[in-house]
């Protein structure tokens, strides 16, 4: 489910306009700091530097892609920070990991729904309303804070504000999400993620009800032309989102769809603006929705979009377990389906 699946994990793209690694001033790397050395052998032969880097070094591909452009990585004794350059067998690669960043995110006794833990990650039940890393505007009461008061040992865990989280919900989206508590199994959950083995399954009540009993959406997301808070399938520079939508139960008299929704990739608010792009906004969406309560007929419309991640499966990173972890429709959803469902003719 989402990098809303924001949420899902950073996946370093293509990169454009980078020097070639060659070209490249050698500044001498910080000799107080230890460098590690890996070879590159047949099974990552051809890979992308910051795929192999991530491979040898147990760290995340987004993570070992901001070691490179930092230029901490050295190809065969020379700087590189291009992280698509592809690398070749038994080429040596130079490593100086950063010292851990100064931890400035307070715990915080916020109370959490886990659904599971053990000594690898934790899977919690989100609430609405709740952000799930500070940002500017939202320092403290997020999931991240909530997480370093129940678990002690996440810091340094995925970057030093997102400890652990692999994937992101809204701030108004419910359901569940995993997180890791050490670089191993972050490392594992994200390569799932970018392989799209993970699976994801959303309930949606739109606003609309189709002709059609299920679809398949293929356009790119990126930020908004000209609203930089928004995004949309109109940016000139967007990435390659795909979201696959079923109808569950069609509302006719109010104009309204149950969908199940599991999307292929994890951009930024990427079932809201896919739904929203082909007439199908998500109830209570006030961003992508235009949703106003003086136009819901006297429906209960949510106070957020009408969005619940309602499954999540992978395979457990440390055991090879096939995991799978669900949640019910909360309250506010399930006030609007049974408010559709009375509208509907009796038969």
């Amino acid at each position: 489910m989402p990098r809303e699946l924001d949420a899902g994990p950073d996946d370093a793209g293509p990169d454009e306009a980078e020097p070639d690694c060659d070209a490249l001033a050698s500044d001498d790397l910080d000799d107080e700091l230890p460098v590690e050395r890996f070879v590159v052998d047949e099974e990552r032969m051809d890979q992308r530097l910051d795929q192999a880097v991530a491979d040898l070094a147990g760290a995340s591909r987004s993570q070992s892609g901001r070691w490179i452009k930092d230029g901490r990585v050295r190809v065969g004794g020379a700087p590189c920070t291009r992280p698509s350059r592809k690398v070749h067998i038994g080429e040596q690669l130079e490593l100086e990991r950063p010292e851990p960043e100064v931890w400035d995110v307070a715990p915080e006794p916020i109370p959490l729904d886990v659904v599971f833990e053990d000594a690898h990650l934790v899977v919690v039940d989100k609430a609405a309303g709740m952000v799930v890393h500070p940002a500017p505007g939202h320092r403290g009461g997020t999931l991240v804070n909530a997480l370093l008061h129940h678990c002690t040992d996440l810091a340094g865990i995925g970057g030093r504000l997102r400890p652990g989280i692999v994937h992101r919900l809204d701030q108004g989206t419910t359901g569940i999400l995993v997180v890791a508590k050490d670089d191993a199994t972050h490392q594992g959950l994200a390569r799932q993620f970018e392989d799209h083995s993970i699976d994801r399954l959303y309930m949606a009540i739109a606003r609309g009800t189709p002709k059609a009993s299920s679809g398949r959406i293929d356009q790119p997301i990126g930020r908004h032309p000209s609203d930089r808070k928004r995004m949309s399938v109109r940016s000139r520079s967007g990435r390659a989102a795909i979201t696959n939508w079923e109808v569950v139960e069609r509302f006719a008299a109010s104009h309204h769809a149950l969908l199940a929704v599991r999307p292929e990739t994890g951009r930024t608010h990427q079932i809201r603006v896919h739904l929203a792009s082909i007439g199908l906004p998500l109830a209570g969406d006030r961003v992508y929705g235009r949703a106003r309560a003086s136009r819901s007929g006297g429906l209960p419309v949510p106070a957020r979009p009408a969005l619940h991640a309602a499954r999540l499966g992978f395979t457990h990173p440390a055991t090879g377990e096939r995991l799978a972890f669900e949640s019910p429709l909360p309250p506010d959803l399930e006030a609007l389906l049974e408010a559709l469902r009375d509208r509907e003719p009796a038969g």
